[in-house]
């Protein structure tokens, strides 16, 4: 947070009073820069992560110009369009208008896919003044006609970076060229790869830019721990810290959807309320899990990585990697759902000896090593190596013991094989052979003479007769 109220920027009456009931006083510090940049008209680059407090640093503006400038969008009309990655971010900015509007006549809505499209077509049939929107179902409406984009004013595109990891960036350049050239623009993003830097020439126009450092944030608010443990015992860890109390709010990252699904089973099984949301859920299957997080029903989140910067639920003590993440990036977003609004909170994390790399990593753009903390289970903190040389210590120890009758001071003779002519082990002849190797060389080639090379004889008819007998396949001359 930082000394500068937001009446100091320049806010409205009614924003002023929605953030009071809201219980927010100082801004954070892209809130900070941005919004009195956002309030001149200047086009916005901003660099921060989610928790940063980057929803409201565009929100408030938006609906300052729009609350002043009072326009009636046409039939499925937009003033504004902000887009989002996923259904769960798209869901909670449309929140976040809806709480910050409160004291001002602003129509909006939110579109997303996993759910029928009839009520936000009847939504969008009037048209709004805010619309908040993930790509896909955004482009299925315009196609089909029920959404309008050519009057928009403004555009905000957030996570920029997500996108472009799901593949959003061709559908984002369609959108692109549906807005009209003129208009207020803004892009949001975490990190900056190429891709994204590209787009921001493209849609931006002479923008300011503002760059909140994630690194700094993650290492100055979170207390962060890794053990090292083997994956079959990841599961039993994770047991054993539930028993603490103080894991009151806990979301838990899995590496895939179905180790979600197992995951979260399991600690129902154990007597943990939990559930479990990833991209092959439903819409309300999804929101209904993240409800019960927020209200306290559940204890436990179990998710994927597509809800790492869809989650914004206040008071999340323990951020728990069960699978680290393959991209440094994504620890990150992980560990963001915690510390947020300026608060502090403990990240967790198992790694397992084949993710070493992914914590080294992870180590490198965090620019220190992260903290080994101490494994509950007794196993030694090195994924199981201890143990592995405890093994090989009584392997070898038993070699080195005498055979049963052989004097203890002996000194024990490695066992040789007894069929050993050349010095290599060859296998022995089964007992059929055992007669031809007592026959010499002279008197088998003798009686593969007498006998003849060996031949297979056709069946022939019943009855006699040279000519072999084939079998009938018509069951009639069988007969």
């Amino acid at each position: 947070m930082t000394e500068v109220t937001f009446t100091d920027l320049g806010l409205s009456g009614p924003l002023l009073k929605a953030l009071e009931v809201e219980k927010y006083t100082h801004p954070t510090p892209i809130q900070a820069q941005a919004i009195p940049l956002l309030l001149e008209g200047r086009d916005l680059f901003g660099l921060a992560q989610t928790g940063t407090g980057k929803t409201a640093a565009f929100t408030l503006p938006l609906l300052q110009r729009l609350n002043k400038d009072q326009k009636q969008p046409g039939r499925n009309g937009v003033r504004a369009l902000i887009l989002a990655p996923t259904r769960e971010l798209a869901v909670q900015i449309g929140d976040s208008v809806r709480a910050y509007s409160h004291f001002c006549s602003i129509r909006h809505t939110v579109i997303t896919g996993g759910v029928p499209q009839h009520r936000q077509v009847k939504a969008m049939s009037r048209g709004v003044d805010i619309l908040v929107a993930t790509p896909g179902r955004l482009l299925d409406l315009v196609n089909q006609r029920h959404v309008d984009l050519h009057c928009a004013e403004t555009f905000i595109l957030d996570e920029g970076d997500r996108m472009f990891d799901m593949g959003f960036i061709r559908d984002i350049r369609k959108i692109v060229q549906m807005l009209p050239r003129e208009r207020h623009t803004m892009l949001f993003s975490a990190t900056m790869p190429r891709e994204i830097e590209k787009l921001a020439r493209e849609i931006l126009v002479n923008p300011a830019k503002i760059e909140v450092t994630p690194e700094v944030i993650t290492v100055d608010r979170i207390k962060q721990h890794v053990f090292h443990v083997q994956g079959s015992r990841k599961r039993d860890l994770l047991h054993e810290l539930m028993a603490d109390p103080s894991l009151s709010r806990v979301i838990v990252f899995t590496r895939t959807k179905h180790g979600a699904n197992r995951l979260a089973d399991q600690l129902v099984k154990s007597g943990v309320n939990a559930d479990a949301i990833h991209g092959n859920k439903s819409q309300g299957a999804r929101q209904r899990a993240l409800n019960d997080f927020k209200d306290n029903r559940s204890r436990v989140l179990v998710a994927t990585d597509i809800a790492s910067r869809g989650i914004d639920v206040d008071d999340v003590t323990h951020v728990i990697n069960f699978d680290l993440p393959m991209e440094a990036e994504s620890y990150v977003h992980r560990i963001g759902r915690t510390a947020r609004a300026g608060a502090g909170g403990i990240a967790i994390s198992f790694c397992d000896p084949s993710e070493k790399k992914y914590l080294r990593d992870i180590e490198r753009l965090l620019k220190r090593p992260i903290d080994t903390a101490v494994n509950p289970l007794g196993a030694a903190n090195d994924g199981g190596q201890g143990e592995r040389r405890d093994r090989d210590e009584n392997r070898n120890e038993q070699r080195r013991k005498p055979h049963r009758g052989q004097p203890a001071g002996k000194k024990f003779k490695a066992h040789k094989p007894k069929n050993n002519k050349a010095g290599g082990w060859e296998p022995k002849r089964e007992e059929g052979n055992k007669q031809h190797k007592q026959q010499p060389e002279g008197a088998r080639q003798e009686q593969r003479g007498q006998d003849g090379p060996k031949q297979h004889k056709r069946p022939t008819k019943p009855g006699g007769g040279n000519k072999p007998f084939r079998r009938s396949r018509n069951r009639r001359d069988a007969a």
